[in-house]
């Protein structure tokens, strides 16, 4: 006898059966105007993107990174590699370097990040056998602060399935889709609209796009950024929220943190050139020189010479511990030397091809 929740009672309710018919539906048309909505809405959104002058470009991913990190273990380990953070990503042209010294760099900088970690990467590598230009921003550096470190993570564990979605997304969306980039998605749009927020919580806006990147990360400023007032005021306040002053504690352990970066970086650039001393490893120690800024608007001044100092104070034991040479950004040059893509620094020569790192 079945009980009273057994499948025999299907069809029935309270001893009466029932039916619920469907409603008649044309398949083939519902999914057409499904499809035509769907299509008018995608057109609509791309159009609004391209009229606010945003165009196709490769998007700056954990994926896009780690794509490029897996060259050096696939035949490229001789290359020269960079690391760093944005101030080598942004400025170093890769077809400048390569027009000039016959080779493309691999560009592994990340922005709003320290390079120690990819750098102690690197000197775990045997596969990495080529130059090293290591980007020191003091403020980042010698902090250990790292907002893409996801992009190490990524590459050591990377699976088919994300790597074949990088792939689909690198031939058939990226090229062609002026939307398809981290700023323009719906849900990120929404999250920075103007939302009512509770007395006393800050409100920190996060930081807008401000570049273009090819497939191989080579990276350029995005020229609405140079061209629209009112979106590079927008960006230079985004980023002056950076800049306030520490309390005593915080200064404190931004010191002890310096030196802890200071050990990791002298022991990875010591392992690089053990290890593979013998095979033409060159490390190279770059720091960009800190400046004061100008907030657009009410031209506040923040002086950033704490940090400037900060940066001589470190930089100095950092180059005398690791040996690694060490080239102040605003003389950097690297001149094509006889052996093609051969670097070495030497005074500015007329008759050399140069390489100038824009300030």
């Amino acid at each position: 006898m079945p009980s009273s929740t057994s499948s025999s009672d299907h069809g029935r309710l309270d001893g009466d059966s029932y039916e619920r018919p469907l409603p008649a539906l044309n398949g083939g048309a519902a999914l057409g105007l499904a499809l035509a909505l769907f299509v008018l809405a995608l057109g609509a959104w791309e159009l609004y993107w391209r009229d606010f002058g945003v165009t196709p470009g490769y998007r700056n991913s954990d994926e896009r990174w780690a794509e490029q990190r897996r060259r050096i273990d696939t035949g490229e380990g001789n290359r020269t590699v960079i690391v760093g953070s944005s101030r080598l990503l942004f400025d170093v042209q890769l077809p400048v370097w390569e027009r000039l010294a016959g080779e493309r760099p691999i560009q592994l900088a990340l922005e709003g990040s320290s390079p120690v970690a990819f750098l102690e990467d690197l000197a775990d590598d045997p596969d990495f056998t080529g130059r090293l230009l290591v980007g020191v921003t003091p403020g980042l550096f010698f902090s250990g602060f790292a907002v893409r470190i996801d992009a190490l993570k990524h590459y050591r564990k990377e699976t088919p399935a994300q790597r074949s979605g990088h792939r689909l997304s690198t031939w058939l969306l990226e090229p062609w889709l002026a939307f398809y980039d981290e700023d323009f998605a719906l849900i990120t749009v929404l999250k920075r609209q103007a939302w009512p927020t509770r007395p006393g919580v800050p409100v920190r806006e996060a930081v807008r796009k401000i570049s273009m990147s090819a497939a191989d990360r080579n990276t350029r400023m995005w020229d609405k950024v140079e061209n629209d007032p009112q979106y590079q005021a927008m960006a230079q306040r985004i980023w002056a929220q950076n800049f306030k002053p520490l309390p005593p504690e915080a200064i404190e352990k931004a010191m002890k943190t310096r030196d802890e970066q200071i050990d990791k970086a002298v022991a990875a650039v010591k392992q690089v050139a053990g290890a593979w001393c013998g095979s033409g490893v060159r490390t190279r120690a770059e720091r960009r020189p800190a400046a004061g800024i100008r907030t657009q608007g009410d031209a506040a001044r923040i002086d950033l010479g704490r940090a400037d100092r900060q940066g001589r104070r470190a930089r100095h034991p950092l180059r005398g511990s690791s040996g690694a040479a060490g080239i102040p950004g605003a003389r950097m040059v690297a001149s094509v030397g006889e052996r093609r893509g051969s670097f070495h620094c030497s005074a500015l020569s007329a008759r050399r091809a140069r390489i100038r790192i824009p300030i």
